[in-house]
């Protein structure tokens, strides 16, 4: 079965913390960006509500108007009846010229005026100056009277045969007013006065009827809206759930559980998707187990031929020695020749011995022997070490190392291969300017730095300089003999004691390689005790390095304390 993969994650991670009311922002935004059902409801509801809104005031506005006009309309006929009457009843009695009998007539015309109109309220006034037999003013409620504007009474006296009509507050019995409407028009007494009647009609069941219309039209609003809602929740979610259960079982698929199908319902267009999905999924477990197949064939071979190789090399590497050592008996080229061969079997030894590792970590059958060791302390032996071979080159390896000391469970002979590695690349590529080797630690973890000052490498180099095999420059040969495996294993070292080894390299500036190890078993928490990036002036840096400012080596005992002792070039 072949390994999931590391590093994707398979599920969407659930939110928390809804108990808490000030994580509803973040959680409901993290639900925006991720939940296309949640999103899409949201929009539907929101759209929804506003056009039910829309639709609601419109219609609330339109009907109100509508009331307001039918009432409007009803009143102005109602009060052009009783207004039409009490004229027919005041021209009955153009013959009598008492002002008693035109008092009577004018009783009369407010019993026509209450049976002939439905108004609440009455009033009439005469027009001009006092006649002795013009009958008196009425009014049915002195509150009317004052509620009667002057502006409707100068419209009324200017036109003598048209209805004005105004929108007033009717007082009531109890002393409020409610909405009402007073319709004003002139009546004539023949061959004596003319008067102002105004008939007043209350418009209290228009507003209870504009209220229960919106009433009504509020509740079928909502309800309208959650219909609309939940129809699309419902609708959504028949889509929605299968894209979702797609998303999933590609997730688990990248993650590397190559078993996992969807389910394929119907034969819709999501079903044609399931099965396609499906189709891909199984040309893919088909072409991974291949692949799986061939690279475990390729590390068996590698491994067998490693180890068939061991025994004639041993010999070879025996006969070499032996005429090397006696290269002085023979002639120049002769010994020239024994000496090159020696060199070469040194090398094939060397890289069967890498391929030999290599094998290992592919097979996963690699074992840490762990052991308390000094990083600082072992830095110090590995430097001490290649003293000769810098001195060669031309490097002065210096040693800073506020940290580190105590003793930290590793694999002390894996480590110490990591930091040879990295030195010697440092010491090969340094262009014979200093090379610093920094050792600090924090509470999580300690790491070890090895920077130079050469050329550096470009972006897509240093993407590949763990890769097997590789070279920045294939033109240029190894100085010391490398087998252009050794970061690779030392890539897989540091991984291997659950730590990480990452490289910094810009043209002109030199390269850094960062090793970085927990202190206990578990993964690497929080940053590396030592900048990857050295953010410094590389030509200033140089001429403090080799001229003006030497280093110096900062220790530090298992208490805590830290003293400064000088050292020479190299540790």
């Amino acid at each position: 079965m072949t390994a999931p993969i590391t590093g994707v994650t398979a599920t969407r991670t659930p939110l928390t913390g809804w108990r808490d009311w000030s994580a509803w922002p973040g959680n409901i935004a993290a639900l925006w960006r991720r939940s296309l059902r949640f999103r899409t409801i949201l929009v539907t509801f929101g759209l929804t509500a506003l056009a039910v809104i829309v639709a609601c005031v419109w219609m609330a506005l339109a009907i109100q108007n509508d009331l307001f006009v039918s009432r409007k309309d009803q009143v102005l006929q109602d009060a052009l009846r009783g207004s039409s009457a009490a004229q027919t009843t005041l021209d009955s009695a153009t013959a009598q010229s008492d002002s008693v009998q035109l008092q009577n007539v004018m009783i009369l015309v407010q019993s026509t005026l209450a049976a002939q109109s439905s108004s609440d309220m009455r009033a009439a006034f005469r027009i001009g100056p006092p006649a002795p037999s013009a009958p008196q003013d009425f009014t049915s409620n002195l509150r009317f009277e004052d509620s009667i504007s002057e502006s409707l009474r100068e419209a009324v006296r200017a036109s003598a045969d048209r209805q004005v009509w105004q929108s007033i507050a009717m007082p009531t019995d109890d002393g409020s007013t409610v909405p009402g409407i007073v319709v004003g028009q002139q009546l004539t007494v023949p061959g004596v006065a003319a008067y102002e009647l105004y008939l007043a009609y209350d418009l209290e069941n228009a507003p209870q009827t504009l209220r229960f219309v919106q009433s009504t039209l509020w509740i079928v609003g909502i309800g309208l809206v959650l219909l609309i809602s939940g129809i699309a929740w419902f609708v959504l979610r028949s889509v929605t759930t299968p894209i979702g259960e797609a998303a999933d079982t590609s997730a688990k698929l990248a993650a590397g559980e190559l078993g996992v199908r969807l389910p394929v319902r119907g034969e819709d267009e999501l079903a044609t998707l399931g099965r396609s999905f499906n189709a891909m999924a199984d040309s893919i477990e088909s072409q991974i187990k291949e692949l799986a197949d061939l690279s475990l064939v390729q590390q068996r071979f590698v491994s067998d031929v490693s180890h068939e190789l061991r025994t004639p090399l041993t010999t070879i590497r025996l006969a070499a020695d032996m005429i090397n050592d006696q290269r002085e008996d023979f002639d120049p080229a002769t010994a020239r020749a024994a000496e090159l061969l020696n060199n070469q079997v040194q090398r094939f030894e060397t890289l069967l011995t890498d391929l030999l590792e290599i094998s290992r970590y592919d097979a996963g059958s690699v074992q840490l022997e762990l052991e308390a060791t000094s990083l600082a302390h072992l830095a110090e032996d590995v430097i001490a070490s290649m003293e000769q071979l810098a001195e060669q080159h031309g490097s002065d390896v210096r040693l800073v190392a506020p940290g580190g000391y105590s003793p930290v469970d590793m694999d002390p002979r894996r480590v110490r291969r990591v930091v040879r590695n990295l030195l010697g690349n440092a010491i090969e590529h340094g262009e014979g300017r200093p090379i610093v080797v920094t050792v600090d630690s924090n509470q999580q973890a300690v790491a070890l730095g090895v920077r130079d000052y050469g050329l550096g490498m470009k972006q897509d180099e240093v993407e590949r300089v763990f890769d097997r095999f590789w070279r920045a420059d294939p033109s240029r040969t190894r100085t010391i003999g490398g087998t252009g495996l050794g970061l690779s294993i030392a890539l897989g070292d540091a991984r291997l004691h659950g730590g990480e080894l990452a490289v910094w390299s810009e043209l002109g500036r030199g390269t850094n390689f960062v090793l970085t190890l927990p202190r206990s078993g578990g993964p690497l928490v929080g940053p590396s005790p030592i900048p990857l990036d050295p953010g410094d002036d590389s030509v200033g840096m140089v001429e403090d390095l080799g001229l003006t400012q030497p280093i110096q080596v900062l220790r530090q005992d298992a208490a805590g304390a830290r003293d400064a002792a000088p050292r020479g070039g190299a540790s």
